[in-house]
């Protein structure tokens, strides 16, 4: 899928070369909800906590960094970019970030019932507790691969441009 999606878009991957392969969640259904959401163009943005991308040994992403989404049996399945990030605690979501994290009924009020949830859980999973304090990557992306789900202003612009003179 990556050697495709390089091949396609070179100068994407040029400007950001890294990528990872994760899923959404923290089950295998909740992944596979998740994909669902992202490849129904509901979901445009994720939240996690810095914690969990330390406790992983991974890096906080940057904009235009790229992962490879997968579902819950850890097949891949799209090539994510992310577009926006932003680091805060869980008091600073706001409704417009909920609706594009595409959950539930894309509400703030569920967006923070469901977060404090799940937050709990994997912290608790991980031997810590989780404090609405605790810094938290809000991150947007668009879905750049394959072309059948990508976002078009993503695929336009991530196009080689020197090709198309």
């Amino acid at each position: 899928m990556w050697q495709d999606y390089a091949a396609a878009h070179p100068n994407a991957v040029a400007a950001c070369p890294e990528y990872t392969v994760e899923h959404f969640g923290d089950t295998r259904r909740l992944a596979d909800e998740l994909l669902a959401h992202v490849l129904s163009g509901r979901k445009r943005a994720t939240s996690e906590l810095v914690a969990d991308f330390l406790a992983r040994g991974d890096s906080v992403p940057r904009i235009g960094s790229h992962w490879i989404a997968c579902d819950g049996t850890g097949t891949p399945r799209i090539i994510l970019r992310t577009t926006e990030l932003r680091l805060g605690s869980f008091q600073s979501a706001d409704a417009a970030f909920a609706r594009d994290e595409g959950e539930d009924d894309q509400s703030l009020e569920s967006w923070q019932r469901e977060h404090r949830r799940y937050w709990a859980r994997v912290s608790a999973a991980r031997g810590r507790e989780w404090s609405e304090a605790d810094e938290i990557v809000f991150e947007r992306f668009t879905v750049v691969w394959p072309t059948r789900h990508a976002d078009l202003p993503q695929v336009l612009w991530s196009t080689d441009l020197a090709a198309r003179a």
